[in-house]
């Protein structure tokens, strides 16, 4: 059988990733429609005399950005309607100290891993800016250094397709601050979430006195017909956040929300928490960018990628909020340390983020794979999700449970947490600061003292 809309030429690149460029594109100019059955695996091995691992690996990226689903006992179809996206203009520019844990395990979500934290290549990176005194004797630039900001321009692009000039872009000491000044710039009195949010940016909200609608989750992302229906012109989303139904919002949600910007004058604020270091797949692109000129705030940061400690984050502002910015600039202090920001730049410049980055891939998805099948093994009734960019594992049950599990988890010298999320809780495990040979004793502990709470568990699954 031919298809005309796939060609792979051995030995330029990985096969599956051009395969999985080819039917994507396939989708995108819309040769294959929504709705259509993908060829089966094993039909395409014998087709075009490739492997199934090869697909497969395709399949699944395909699957991850929501271009295809799979069906139980039919095979892959597709689920996202034909889109192209916008091309770039010709020319245009490319743009709190982590409390010690004294826990036999530490399951909680604030550490990363001792032996991968790259800390001498740091150090390092430091005493160069120590040492040039020239740089330390003035105040920092409140919009952030600019060889930060440039670094920053070009490694954004890179690795999440955004599109950003150095001049768009602010850094601070942490999301929360951004946040708080982008609720300045906009001057919206609502801001929509899905119900799932983030307290620490509903907090920004409330000592803004900004209005919080909850939009709930409808398998793909936040309701799109709420969202129209609240009337509200902001919204705050997380795209590479998993849910209980999906593990990111896929493309067409993310067109979706793009569209009501658009026509409702709206601005999406998007925080791509992790969203490099997706592990299991490749990181799908940003929101900010698809296309070009959208109304779009992009929030980024370094924590779980370099050290907690260091507190600098940043964002790309659209260029009207970017204009408004750079009027009032001069009335803002800058909140994140001039030494760590020229470090920061140095470390991105050189290359040295990109190849820790690399090694945390490896490293994430190696632990988050020995988490998983310790979990299911411990506790096979129970439905654990992945988190992939924010490193933990997490299922839902009542909140009183949930206290109860806590406590005696606590009780046995295991540190872990949960979340409230309406009438009910999420348990949340977190795999980034344990030790990989740490993880099966400590679900082994868990077993053991949760096994008074297995029957209550099994019968109140969310």
């Amino acid at each position: 059988m031919a298809y005309d809309y796939i060609t792979l030429h051995p030995g330029n690149g990985a096969l599956y990733e051009q395969l999985y460029g080819a039917l994507k594109q396939a989708i995108e100019s819309g040769k294959l429609q929504k709705g259509d059955r993908v060829p089966s695996i094993r039909k395409l091995s014998e087709d075009l005399g490739i492997s199934r691992t090869t697909i497969e690996n395709a399949y699944q990226q395909l699957s991850v950005e929501g271009y295809i689903r799979s069906e139980p006992q039919r095979g892959y179809f597709v689920i996202f309607g034909s889109r192209r996206l916008a091309s770039p203009s010709p020319g245009r520019q490319l743009p709190a100290p982590v409390p010690v844990s004294h826990a036999r395990f530490d399951l909680g979500t604030d550490r990363i891993d001792n032996s991968h934290t790259d800390l001498k290549l740091w150090k390092r990176h430091i005493r160069d800016v120590l040492n040039r005194q020239d740089l330390l004797t003035s105040y920092g630039n409140p919009q952030g250094e600019l060889t930060l900001r440039e670094a920053l321009s070009e490694y954004a692009y890179r690795l999440r397709g955004v599109f950003a000039s150095p001049e768009n872009i602010v850094v601070a000491a942490g999301t929360q601050t951004l946040l708080s000044i982008v609720c300045g710039l906009t001057g919206e009195k609502q801001v929509a979430l899905v119900e799932q949010g983030f307290r620490q940016a509903e907090q920004v909200f409330s000592d803004c006195n900004i209005g919080i609608r909850f939009l709930s989750d409808d398998g793909e992302g936040p309701s799109i017909c709420q969202l129209k229906q609240s009337g509200v012109r902001l919204i705050y989303v997380n795209p590479s956040h998993a849910s209980e139904k999906t593990s990111a919002i896929p493309m067409s949600r993310r067109y979706e929300l793009l569209d009501w910007a658009r026509e409702a004058g709206g601005l999406i604020i998007e925080d791509d928490y992790n969203g490099e270091l997706r592990y299991n797949a490749r990181p799908i692109p940003a929101l900010q960018g698809i296309g070009e000129n959208q109304p779009v705030v992009y929030l980024g940061s370094f924590s779980k990628l370099l050290l907690p400690s260091v507190r600098i984050s940043y964002m790309a502002l659209p260029q009207e909020l970017a204009a408004i910015y750079r009027r009032r600039a001069s009335n803002y202090n800058q909140t994140a340390s001039k030494t760590e920001q020229l470090a920061l730049a140095s470390y991105i410049g050189s290359g040295q983020m990109e190849r820790h980055l690399r090694r945390l891939r490896k490293l994430y998805g190696e632990k988050s794979q020995l988490m998983l099948k310790a979990l299911r093994e411990a506790f096979p009734s129970m439905r654990f999700i992945l988190q992939e960019t924010a490193l933990y594992c997490s299922f839902s049950l009542p909140q009183p449970l949930a206290e109860k599990l806590v406590k005696s988890a606590d009780e046995a010298g295991i540190r872990l947490r949960y979340r409230r999320e309406g009438s009910h809780a999420v348990m949340v495990i977190g795999f980034s600061g344990i030790p990989p040979e740490d993880i099966e004793p400590a679900v082994d502990t868990l077993k053991s003292v949760w096994k008074p709470f297995l029957e209550e568990l099994k019968n109140s699954r969310i």
